[in-house]
């Protein structure tokens, strides 16, 4: 039996009373900011996200709707402090009130920054960061690969700066550039354009992976570890344009090349055609005119040399005497061999017995008269052959003769010391010279112009053998 103070009280059931203060909760706490730090993170398969926020003295539960999920401007991780804005409410399957989050921000810009460094750290201790790992940028792609967003003023000043410079074929895959899909699309864009199968689409020799300013939250996605990763493996060199001069995200330590705006991405990406065209130019004047110097070298030793060469009768008159001598030699050789034999063959003849002598003398003398025949064209011929050699020797000593270029009005000078006066600083005021020409020599005296020098020692000067000229 009831007791009589309690009878009066109205009667519930757990859902009415649930719903009770469920309604309560959620008219008291309609909007709030809660800050805690993130543990107990679940990502369920359903796209919910559950955590709890919590603090030294309690623990408050948190969810966040699938539809919410995307838009967030910050991921949920462990352990990292948060401002979540939302609505209490409670959940009557167990009784407990939650906080249903609709934004989640960073606790101070000091947290953030913390949990960037632990994240540099630790990405840096695998070998991320290395220098050594970097690749080199190539002179001039064919492709270039841009990752970005396709709406925004970035693929615009890409395209305006390479076509200004040197335009290129470019290859974009648009991405989301902030958000929670962000990190996803723009990794999944880097391992695609590394992995473009072979006949399809050109592979690009250079990615480009950029973003314009914002805030620090704005470049989230451009921190996160997958798209570090992504950076890191990619075979193709990386530029990393993200935000303003001033903005540092993870992904430009991980790139191959780090630009400070997307517009000098592209202009580390390629040269300019007009100087590229203007050093080419510059190459093949430098190259003409050492091609010049040096034919205008080459030539000028060339007439040094000729001036320097003696006469072809001159070259060729000794050799030519003496094989006059040996013609003349030889042929009288020739005849006294032969008397000489014919004098044995008479005197063995007479020694020898009548009988059968006058068959054998005969054949005796009849070789002999056929070794003389030989002998005598075979004298001529080789007389010949050696009269044909020294005149196309003679021929081309007069070619290169200097006594060719004296016919040409040219003179060599000589001292009275009969030394040759190449320079006319080595002339003598009042001193004697010789001039020699194509067709005699004539004295001269140098006057005026001659440069008077102090006297010099002579030294014994060989003397002219014939009429053969000295030129040393």
């Amino acid at each position: 039996m009831s007791e009589p103070g309690h009878a009066n009280l109205p009667e519930y059931s757990v859902s009415e009373i649930s719903a009770a203060l469920k309604h309560a909760v959620e008219e008291a706490f309609p909007f709030v900011r809660v800050r805690g730090e993130i543990s107990g993170l679940k990502f369920h398969s359903s796209g919910h996200v559950y955590f709890d926020l919590k603090d030294e003295k309690a623990v408050l539960n948190a969810v966040i709707w699938k539809g919410t999920v995307r838009g967030l401007k910050v991921r949920p991780e462990a352990g990292l402090e948060v401002i979540c804005t939302g609505r209490v409410s409670t959940y009557a399957g167990s009784s407990r009130y939650q906080l249903i989050v609709e934004e989640v921000e960073l606790a101070g810009l000091g947290a953030l920054m913390a949990m960037l460094e632990e994240r540099k750290k630790k990405l840096a201790a695998e070998g991320l960061f290395d220098p050594a790992r970097k690749k080199k940028l190539p002179f001039l792609p064919e492709v270039i690969g841009v990752v970005t967003s396709p709406t925004g003023a970035v693929i615009r000043d890409i395209m305006h700066r390479l076509e200004a410079r040197f335009p290129r074929r470019v290859l974009l895959w648009p991405v989301a550039v902030q958000g929670e899909r962000a990190a996803g699309e723009i990794a999944a864009a880097i391992r695609g354009f590394d992995s473009f199968p072979s006949g399809g689409l050109p592979r690009p020799d250079v990615l480009i992976v950029a973003r314009g300013g914002g805030s620090i939250e704005d470049l989230m996605a451009f921190n996160e570890e997958i798209v570090i990763r992504a950076v890191a493996e990619c075979s193709i060199p990386v530029i990393s344009a993200v935000g303003h001069e001033t903005d540092t995200t993870l992904i430009d330590f991980v790139a191959d090349v780090r630009a400070p705006t997307p517009t000098a991405a592209a202009e580390l990406a390629v040269p300019v055609r007009t100087e590229l065209a203007a050093q080419l130019l510059d190459f093949e004047q430098r190259l003409l005119r050492r091609f010049g110097r040096e034919m205008s070298e080459r030539r000028q030793a060339l007439r040094q040399l000729v001036r320097v060469l003696p006469r072809a009768d001159q070259l060729f008159a000794p050799p030519r005497q003496r094989l006059d001598v040996a013609a003349e030699r030889l042929g009288h050789g020739l005849r006294r061999n032969l008397d000489a034999r014919r004098h044995a063959f008479i005197a063995a003849a007479a020694q020898l017995r009548p009988q059968g002598l006058s068959n054998r003398l005969a054949r005796y003398a009849e070789q002999v008269r056929s070794l003389v025949i030989r002998a005598e064209r075979s004298h001529r011929a080789r007389l010949s052959d050696a009269s044909r050699r020294l005149t196309g020797l003679t021929r081309v000593l007069e070619g290169v003769s200097y006594q060719a270029v004296l016919e040409r009005g040219f003179a060599l000078v000589r001292g009275a010391d009969g030394m040759l006066r190449r320079k006319a600083a080595a002339v003598v005021h009042g001193e004697a010279l010789s001039l020699t020409f194509g067709d005699g020599t004539v004295p001269a005296l140098a006057t005026e112009g001659a440069r008077p020098v102090a006297p010099k020692p002579k030294s014994p000067a060989k003397k002219n053998q014939g009429n053969q000229g000295d030129l040393f």
